[in-house]
């Protein structure tokens, strides 16, 4: 089953306008770098989980998990004015594990590209088992 067009419209709607109010609105200097990297609604509308990165180190991530904790009022309050639902969604604050995805991703890569260039290697230094053409040929016919 597809994806409900009108709750992506609302999600991408409340991504602009969460941003937005932590930039202007949220003044609490336990904020740190914060990217609003998704917003996905239920299908109904009545509930947002709002997934963000942070970048720094992990006392800096719950600093910011503390702080978007005690704005989500306010940031629930700009979503109310800025969309235009019989009931305002609840929201949820959701570390995103995208940049930790990414990095094991990255290694992942690493080490495949590592392997590929030992059996690379590997591959240039071989000899064959067999012949160097194991293919049979017609015989030859000797002329005597």
């Amino acid at each position: 089953m597809g994806e409900n067009p009108r709750a992506r419209k609302i999600a991408d709607r409340i991504h602009e306008i969460t941003v937005h109010a932590l930039e202007r609105e949220v003044k609490d200097p336990r904020l740190g770098f914060v990217t609003i990297t998704d917003v996905r609604m239920t299908g109904d509308l009545q509930h947002a989980s709002i997934f963000y990165t942070v970048y720094g180190t992990d006392e800096e991530r719950e600093e910011t998990a503390k702080a978007l904790t005690s704005a989500k009022g306010l940031v629930r309050r700009e979503i109310g004015k800025g969309i235009s639902l019989r009931l305002t969604p609840t929201i949820e604050f959701i570390l995103d594990a995208l940049p930790e995805n990414a990095a094991s991703i990255e290694h992942l890569l690493d080490e495949a590209r590592v392997r590929d260039l030992e059996a690379q290697r590997a591959a240039a230094a071989a000899d064959y088992a067999g012949d160097a053409d194991p293919y049979k040929k017609p015989r030859e016919l000797d002329e005597d």
